[in-house]
This record gives structure tokens, C-alpha cells and sequence, in this order.
């Protein structure tokens, strides 16, 4: 295995900003892959237009549930803007791996569930 592999093995065994408890979120939004059963839940919390912090959970395969933890390392600090100006490409590239499109899915599905967070403000 290469590095690059290994840290996605890493993401995925040990997923960062996975389950986080008593989180108090501003959004959330839950999404799925329905060709492999990927499924993805973010809360974010969302102060003066800016990512303050990032929670996921979800079930799925290594590329899912690695390039979620990888995204949510990414976006802290953000502005909504800026991750709302990220596409798959970029996506595919905090992952560091070029897929097949139907492995591209398994990857941007936690962009895309981050997306729909921060288009959905969530009530509690």
C-alpha cells in the first residue's frame, strides 16, 4: 500500500469528528447513496457565516466514511461560500485518489450531505 492509501485506511478505521456527543448543531442533513447503501448524517455548527465545527455519523464503505472524515477536517474554518464553491473535483482531491464515477459517488456523498446542511438550517 502507498501513503496516500493508508491515510484514507486511517480515515476510515479511526474517522475524525465521527459521533461527537451533547453537539450542538446549527444544521444538519442526512443523505444516502443508494447504488452501494453509503449513508451519511452531518451536523455543523455555523457562526457569522463560517464553519465553527463539524460532526458526522453514518455506515459505509472505506471511501465514504475516509473522505468524510478528511472533508470535516477541511471545512473548519470555512466560510459557507467557500465549501458551497467546492465540486467533486475538489472533493476528489482532499481524498488523493482518482475512482471510477460510481466510486466518485461513495466519495462526494459527504460534500454533498454537507451542502444540503448548510442549506437546510435544522431545528432541534
Amino acid at each position: 500500500m502507498n501513503d496516500r492509501q493508508l491515510e484514507i485506511l486511517d480515515h476510515y478505521k479511526h474517522p475524525r469528528n465521527f459521533e461527537k456527543t451533547n453537539f450542538k448543531f446549527t444544521n444538519r442533513a442526512k443523505e444516502s447513496n443508494l447504488t452501494c447503501g453509503d449513508e451519511i448524517e452531518m451536523e455543523v455548527i455555523v457562526r457569522e457565516g463560517r464553519v465553527e465545527d463539524i460532526n458526522f455519523t453514518g455506515e459505509g464503505c472505506s471511501l465514504c466514511i475516509a473522505g468524510a472524515s478528511m472533508l470535516t477536517e477541511t471545512v473548519v474554518g470555512k466560510t459557507v461560500e467557500e465549501i458551497e464553491g467546492f465540486n467533486n473535483d475538489d472533493m476528489i482531491g482532499v481524498v488523493g485518489l482518482e475512482v471510477t464515477p460510481a466510486r466518485e459517488k461513495c466519495i462526494v456523498l459527504g460534500l454533498d450531505t454537507l451542502k444540503s446542511a448548510l442549506l437546510l438550517k435544522s431545528s432541534r
